[in-house]
């Protein structure tokens, strides 16, 4: 499968990857078929898990790269790489802010009030989702320039972390959308739907990066700096409301674990 997948196009790759990441959250969202409640410690422990890889990625298959490369092309190698992971983390920053600002909008409307809320879920996590299918299509991208710590196996997990992380994802919006009243197969539908901007931002991505070298150092970077928000303020301390903290500790130390070995060992 691997050698089959090295044969192929990056941006292919790409969209094979984010198409995986998507269909993960069409089965977080699938869970309104079969469950009416959801095991919080199999959520947590992916949650954690997700992070731990999420956090390794950043900086092995992502800020290390693009410092490597900038220096290559003879930039200022700190300045682009604090711009880009900078920009990727103030980027999802400012779209928290937005979302509550509309949210407190939305609870001052009583009627309907918690299916407009639902709806602003929706967004908010869709918006999350772009720059994580960013840093997905950019990974796969950056293959072409042969950078270390960069291979098709750190890429794959780096898919596999923020799969897992859409799962629950998308069963944040399916579940509460079936609470609402809507019917089974519209809430799925709805659910699934917040993650198809991955494939389409995954494959910009890799365009991006395989058209224009000189955005590659800044991009990874960006990408990075995106991810690492994301882990900072939803992974982890959603990860941390179990009752079992130090378990869900020990699943990020065991995804970090993975995704380093896979980029020193194996890169």
């Amino acid at each position: 499968m691997i050698n089959y997948l090295s044969n192929l196009d990056h941006t292919i790759e790409a969209l094979i990857a984010t198409l995986f990441t998507w269909g993960v959250t069409a089965m977080g969202a699938s869970i309104v078929f079969f469950f009416k409640k959801v095991n919080k410690n199999v959520m947590d422990a992916m949650l954690g898990f997700s992070a731990g890889v999420m956090i390794a990625a950043s900086f092995w298959s992502l800020l290390s790269p693009s410092i490597e490369m900038a220096e290559n092309l003879n930039m200022i190698a700190w300045l682009i790489a604090f711009l880009g992971f900078f920009s990727g983390g103030l980027l999802l920053f400012i779209g928290d802010k937005v979302f509550l600002i509309f949210d407190k909008k939305m609870k001052k409307v009583k009627k309907k009030s918690s299916f407009k809320r639902s709806l602003m879920l929706i967004i908010s996590i869709t918006l999350h989702n772009i720059p994580e299918g960013l840093a997905v299509g950019v990974a796969f991208g950056s293959l072409k320039y042969g950078l270390d710590g960069v291979t098709l196996g750190s890429c794959s997990l780096l898919a596999l972390g923020i799969g897992l992380q859409n799962f629950p994802e998308g069963t944040a919006v399916s579940v509460p959308l079936r609470r609402e009243g809507m019917s089974r197969k519209k809430s799925f539908f709805i659910g699934q739907l917040s993650g198809i901007v991955e494939p389409i931002s995954g494959v910009i991505g890799a365009l991006l990066v395989l058209k224009v070298r000189l955005l590659l150092p800044f991009l990874l970077a960006f990408a990075a700096g995106a991810m690492i928000y994301v882990v900072i303020e939803e992974l982890i301390p959603e990860s941390q409301t179990n009752k079992r903290k130090d378990l869900m500790a020990l699943f990020s130390l065991i995804g970090f674990s993975i995704m380093m070995i896979l980029d020193v060992a194996l890169g």
